[in-house]
């Protein structure tokens, strides 16, 4: 049953995006990345990751990228390929460039680019509000910690090595977190309306959650769709502006649909030859681009 309003149909696609590729045959799953690989030569697999598909396994989670390695490899090649091997990973909401490796060498070489930040990585994120200042780094260590709540839960979050002396609001340094990691994002703003903005950000780290922690907490900017770090003591959706509501034709009760914004445009690195790969943001993420009145930025 096809909806005829469009709003219906668009909310339809975007409450299913997450759950399809949860309920397909691992073959299937195989045969949907084999058709999004956007680049191989004999050390390497570049593929465009979908939205909703966790890259490890875990708890309810029926299909995941590393399962169906050795599926791909021989789709790509012939039955005797050995399985390709994952080099960095992306969050399961977070859709674009993913390197996978052919064989257990070539991964460790492209595991060390990005331990010793040789890879350049930039992403794209629809966010609420606007940034200011409208393009900088944000270098706020990040760490983990429980959320007392009525529903008691992980995040990550801030953890600066400054605050500020109530008396006179000057800057004190104070003792850094153990447990804290240094994260570092370098963001610009591309394009904003409709109380959003379009941002490109370069995480010049890779801690977990990173880019939507900064974002959220750092700079007041949550990623759209992001229902995790929009607050922090509860679990909760997304609080819209009226304006982006109305752009979107939604009621702030079906925000829960909404699907993280956030997507790894570019990956830069260099293996015998310098290599550059763009993946274009996917479908739903373009739709939101058009009706928020979004330009997006000619490459």
């Amino acid at each position: 049953q096809i909806p005829k309003d469009p709003t219906q149909r668009w909310l339809r696609e975007l409450t299913a995006l997450s759950q399809q590729l949860q309920q397909v045959h691992p073959n299937v799953l195989a045969k949907i990345l084999k058709q999004r690989t956007v680049y191989q030569n004999e050390e390497i697999v570049v593929i465009d990751k979908p939205y909703g598909l966790p890259v490890h396994g875990g708890p309810g989670i029926k299909n995941c990228i590393a399962d169906v390695l050795p599926i791909l490899a021989k789709m790509l090649e012939n039955m005797k390929a050995d399985p390709l091997h994952l080099c960095h990973r992306l969050d399961k909401e977070t859709t674009g460039v993913m390197v996978l490796a052919r064989s257990k060498e070539a991964a460790e070489k492209i595991r060390l680019l990005f331990k010793t930040r040789q890879v350049e990585k930039i992403y794209w994120a629809i966010v609420l509000g606007d940034p200011d200042p409208v393009e900088g780094v944000v270098e706020i260590p990040i760490v983990e910690k429980e959320v007392q709540s009525h529903q008691s839960h992980y995040k990550m979050t801030l953890a600066p090595n400054y605050r500020l002396r109530p008396e006179d609001g000057k800057e004190v340094k104070i003792r850094k977190n153990r447990n804290a990691e240094n994260a570092v994002t370098r963001y610009r703003r591309l394009a904003s309306a409709s109380a959003c903005s379009l941002l490109e950000l370069q995480p010049i780290t890779g801690v977990k959650h990173q880019i939507r922690v900064h974002l959220a907490y750092g700079l007041g900017c949550p990623i759209l769709g992001d229902h995790k770090y929009s607050h922090w003591s509860k679990l909760a959706p997304q609080k819209l502006p009226e304006l982006t509501l109305r752009r979107l034709k939604l009621e702030q009760s079906k925000a829960r649909h909404l699907p993280l914004h956030l997507h790894a445009h570019r990956l830069c690195l260099s293996l015998g030859q310098p290599l550059d790969f763009v993946c274009k943001p996917p479908l739903f993420f373009q739709k939101t681009l058009r009706k928020l009145e979004l330009d997006i930025p000619k490459d």
